[in-house]
């Protein structure tokens, strides 16, 4: 019995792993330490200015409170890579989103000044929704169905994940139809394959979105504050293999 339930968690993750590309070592952008490898950007506050720690480390994991709006960013720009980051929700939710689905993301290849939001591509983490495209303040991207979607200037447009279901702005929301997410409390694995202008977004291990024509195709990467407490661990980033 235990050799078949190794032999199937084998088999489980060749599958994913046949998804993402050759790629180097890992590039450990939280060590669960510190917050070295980013700069905090808060809306009302400015860069590197968290009196409150909305960002703050405990116990190997960024927690993040949410009560205002901002994010982490990596100090360096990065092309041509693998991504994976775990992610988990909290309790808490607060204005302008109290009572509202949990809300956050990784924005990425971002480009141009600190604001809340930069110019960039969003991996969606939202309740029912994790694994949405959001083209944020120019950012663009053509989506499977072939129609180019470019996000207005300081404001954004939406590539539904593949298979969503419909959608409902409360806290708690599952998707009746597309479901990705585990049980609220546990830990979610995202994986991104950035290669070049194509997009691939994972969400626990299943192919969630695919874009192509990407701009931008390279930048930092930032973690969003959004009004809902969330926690991430295990953030690295693998180089792609040409």
């Amino acid at each position: 019995m235990r050799l078949a339930a190794c032999l199937a968690l084998a088999t489980i993750t060749f599958a994913t792993n046949s998804d993402i590309p050759p790629h180097g070592p890992a590039v450990v952008l939280f060590d669960g330490r510190d917050l070295k490898n980013f700069d905090t950007f808060l809306k009302n506050r400015g860069l590197n200015n968290d009196p409150e720690q909305v960002f703050r480390v405990e116990n190997g994991v960024i927690h993040i409170s949410g009560k205002e709006f901002g994010y982490i960013v990596t100090r360096q720009e990065f092309k041509n890579y693998y991504l994976r980051a775990e992610f988990k929700w909290g309790e808490g939710t607060y204005a302008p989103r109290e009572g509202q689905a949990r809300d956050s993301g990784i924005l990425y290849h971002v480009q141009g000044p600190q604001k809340v939001w930069p110019t960039s591509i969003e991996f969606q983490i939202i309740e029912g929704g994790t694994g949405d495209f959001w083209m944020t303040d120019g950012g663009a991207l053509t989506g499977i169905n072939g129609v180019r979607v470019t996000g207005p200037a300081e404001s954004a447009l939406k590539i539904d994940r593949i298979g969503k279901g419909p959608w409902n702005n409360v806290a708690g929301y599952r998707d009746p139809v597309g479901d990705m997410e585990k049980r609220h409390g546990e830990w979610n694995l995202l994986e991104l394959v950035a290669r070049g202008e194509h997009l691939r977004q994972f969400v626990n291990g299943k192919l969630a979105n695919e874009g192509s024509e990407a701009f931008p195709s390279s930048g930092r990467i930032l973690f969003q504050s959004e009004g809902a407490e969330v926690f991430f661990r295990n953030i690295e980033l693998f180089p792609l293999k040409h």
